[in-house]
C-alpha cells in the first residue's frame, strides 16, 4: 500500500509541473502589461523610468524561462508575490479565504450525502412505483436548474418573503451558511441520487443477493452489509468528484451570495485582473484535483480487492 502510493504521487508530479508551466506561460503572454495594470488597480501614476525600473526588481526583464523558473522557486518556498490590486501577500490573502470555503464544502457534502444515499437506495428498492417515480421526478428537477437560479429562489423566498435568513454574506453566524450550503446541495443530491439508484438495482440483481435472499436473510440487513458496501466505489467516486470542485471554491454561488472564499476571490481577480491570485487559484486546483484522485486511488485499492490483485499482476 505504501509503495503505490509514493508510486503514484510520483507519477502525479509531471501533472503538477505541467499545469504551472501553463498557467504561467498564458498569464505571461497576455496583451495587457504586468506593469500597466499594477499601475491601473493601484490608482498610481508611473513615469516610463520607474516602470522599467519596477520590471528589473520584479525580474520582467528576463527570459521566460527564467522567470518561471524563479516564480516556481518561490512558489516551492510559499511566496506567491503581491496582489496587485490590495498589495498583499498572495499566500496570506489566499489562506485567509480558504475556512470560508472548506466550512461551505463540509456542509454541503453532509447534505448531500444525508439526501443523495438514503434516497437513491429507497428509489432502487421501490421500483417503478410511485415513490421511485417521485424521486426520480424531483432528481431530474434539481439536475436541471442552474444553481445561479436555485440561489436567486431561495433567496427570494427564505431571504425576501419570509425573512428567515440572510441575503448574503457569512457575518450572521450559522443561518448565513444554510442558503448556499441547500443551493450546492440540491444540485449535488439530485445528480447522486439518480446514480446511486443505477448502481444499487445493479448489486440487487446480482446472484449474491439472490442467493442471500434464499437463505433467508433480512432485506435490510442485504442493503446494509451487503449492497451498500458493494456500491462503495461509485459513492467513494462522487465524493470524490465533489470535494474537489467544491474546494475549489463554487465561484457562481459564493459571488451570489456575498461568501468570502476562494471561488469569490478568484472571480474578484478575474475581473481586476489580478494576474498573482489568479495564478495562486490555478495552483489550488491542481493540488486539489491531484490530491483528491490520489486519495481516491487510494480508497480504491483498499476497499475493492480486484484492484490490488490486477495491481500486483501488473
Amino acid at each position: 500500500m505504501k509503495k503505490y502510493a509514493i508510486r503514484r504521487f510520483i507519477q502525479l508530479i509531471p501533472i503538477l509541473l505541467g499545469i504551472t508551466l501553463l498557467s504561467f506561460i498564458l498569464t505571461n503572454i497576455g496583451t495587457t502589461d504586468v506593469i500597466d495594470t499594477m499601475e491601473s488597480n493601484q490608482g498610481v501614476v508611473m513615469s516610463e523610468e520607474e516602470k522599467d525600473q519596477l520590471r528589473q526588481e520584479i525580474g520582467l526583464d528576463k527570459p521566460l524561462a527564467q522567470q518561471y523558473v524563479i516564480w516556481l522557486g518561490n512558489v516551492l518556498r510559499g511566496d506567491m508575490g503581491e496582489s496587485f490590486v490590495s498589495g498583499k501577500d498572495v499566500f496570506d490573502t489566499f489562506i485567509s479565504k480558504l475556512p470560508a470555503t472548506i466550512y461551505l464544502t463540509v456542509t454541503s457534502i453532509f447534505l448531500t450525502v444525508l439526501i443523495s444515499i438514503p434516497l437513491g437506495i429507497l428509489s432502487a428498492v421501490k421500483q417503478n412505483k410511485f415513490l421511485d417515480y417521485l424521486i426520480r421526478f424531483l432528481s431530474f428537477i434539481g439536475n436541471s436548474l442552474p444553481n445561479f437560479f436555485v440561489s436567486l429562489l431561495l433567496i427570494y423566498f427564505f431571504s425576501l418573503k419570509l425573512k428567515l435568513l440572510p441575503v448574503m454574506g457569512n457575518n450572521s453566524g450559522w443561518k448565513s451558511i444554510i442558503l448556499p450550503t441547500l443551493t450546492l446541495a440540491i444540485a449535488m443530491s439530485s445528480k447522486y441520487t439518480r446514480q446511486v439508484r443505477a448502481t444499487v438495482l445493479e448489486e440487487l440483481n446480482k446472484d449474491y443477493v439472490q442467493g442471500a435472499r434464499a437463505r433467508g436473510i433480512r432485506e435490510n440487513k442485504i442493503l446494509t452489509f451487503s449492497v451498500l458496501k458493494a456500491s462503495m466505489l461509485t459513492i467513494v467516486t462522487l465524493l470524490a468528484l465533489s470535494i474537489g470542485s467544491l474546494l475549489g471554491g463554487t465561484a457562481i454561488v459564493e459571488s451570489i451570495f456575498m461568501w468570502d472564499g476562494v471561488g469569490k476571490m478568484a472571480v474578484d481577480a478575474i475581473t481586476m485582473r489580478d494576474y498573482p491570485i489568479i495564478q495562486a487559484y490555478v495552483i489550488w486546483m491542481a493540488v486539489i484535483y491531484v490530491v483528491v484522485n490520489l486519495i481516491t486511488d487510494l480508497i480504491y485499492h483498499y476497499l475493492d480487492p480486484r484492484i490490488r490483485l490486477g495491481q500486483e499482476e501488473a
